[in-house]
């Protein structure tokens, strides 16, 4: 976003704050002195909680924009702080704060309707183009969904009907607020909702792209499965998961959920069976390497003139070479020879001049 538009929007989203913050508490303390209070708890929780969340989204923009000095890169990231998901206290994830904002004025609206706390309350004019422009948003918010759409349609219906007559006289004060009520719940319904509907798109292109590596993924497990089978004594038992049988990725969110779960599943027996079926071949790949780093000692140190020594090399190496290895066996051989070709003490490997070379013969001639 442009530094000029950047810095209109966030001064006017500091009006909106305190214009709103200024309002709910007024609609608060008539709350608190109604009759019966406690049935518009949950709404004034639930629009404090959204003004908070867009409170503090908003302080969060104004570190990054630093009184004008944010670069491209800050700007790109007020951006994203405006599109991106709010969080409410309590770490739930919410919808963004262009979305906050307008459920929040929905919500103010309702309660002040309920409350006959609207200063226009008077205004039948003024009331029908609220009522009229609520209803553009929520046909923007219901976007392609029928039943959604259904349902804005006979609220316009009821708007075109109480329209009629007012405008030959009758009476509409009653309706009329009752459809400012109902407006006002269909359009936080529907935000609610198209958040839901772009979370449900988003996790199942989420979905659609694990299936996809986990079906890339499963022939090189199958082959590395083979390998170990076919050169290892004594492979693991473990059957490779075939993807396929997970099904077509539903478009439902309860079906959704399972097969992220299952999804899940498959990639943790994935990572079990490349685990267990690389770990032998990786063993004998390293005993190998051991086994020529001990031929390079011995030979350094003398000790591969031994026959013992020779033999020990010899029977290691037909060990690791022999298709299918035994492993264990290698190993068993490899220590030994690494125990065969340790350097020996110097009073055994180079005998001092004038000494017997060996103990109890110093009178032998």
């Amino acid at each position: 976003m442009p530094a000029a538009e950047l810095y209109e929007y966030l001064s006017r989203l500091e009006e909106w704050l305190r214009a709103r913050r200024t309002e709910l508490d007024r609609l608060d303390a008539a709350a608190q002195s109604a009759a019966s209070p406690e049935t518009y708890t949950a709404d004034m929780l639930l629009a404090m909680t959204l003004w908070q969340a867009a409170r503090t989204r908003a302080d969060e923009m104004g570190a990054v924009w630093d009184s004008g000095r944010a670069d491209a890169v800050g700007r790109e990231k007020i951006s994203q702080l405006v599109w991106g998901r709010l969080s409410s206290p309590d770490g739930s994830s919410l919808v963004s704060l262009v979305e906050a904002t307008r459920l929040c004025d929905a919500i103010v609206s309702a309660l002040r309707t309920r409350l006959s706390f609207d200063p226009n309350a008077a205004d039948e004019v003024a009331r029908f183009r609220g009522l009229r422009a609520e209803l553009a948003r929520c046909d923007e918010l219901a976007g392609s969904d029928t039943t959604a759409r259904g349902r804005v349609e006979k609220l316009r219906e009821r708007w075109t009907r109480l329209r009629d007559k007012a405008s030959n006289g009758a009476d509409v004060t009653g309706p009329l607020t009752e459809l400012e009520a109902e407006v006002a719940r269909t359009e936080r319904d529907l935000i609610v909702g198209a958040s839901e509907r772009r979370e449900l798109a988003r996790d199942r292109k989420q979905a659609v792209e694990r299936y996809a590596a986990l079906e890339a993924r499963e022939p090189s497990l199958r082959e590395l499965a083979a390998r170990c089978r076919r050169e290892i004594a004594a492979p693991p038992r473990l059957a490779v998961p075939d993807v396929s049988r997970l099904g077509e990725v539903p478009a439902d969110r309860a079906g959704l959920d399972g097969f992220l779960t299952r999804l899940a599943t498959v990639a943790r027996a994935f990572d079990t069976v490349e685990a267990s079926y690389s770990a032998p071949l990786r063993e004998r790949a390293e005993l190998r390497y051991r086994l020529d780093a001990y031929r390079v000692r011995a030979d350094s140190n003398g000790r591969s003139a031994s026959p013992t020594v020779r033999s020990g090399l010899a029977e290691a190496r037909a060990a690791g070479e022999a298709v299918p290895c035994d492993v264990v066996l290698l190993r068993f051989l490899v220590e030994q020879y690494q125990f065969l070709t340790r350097d020996l003490p110097a009073h055994l490997s180079s005998p001092a001049p004038g000494s017997s070379p060996v103990p109890g013969q110093e009178g032998s001639s």
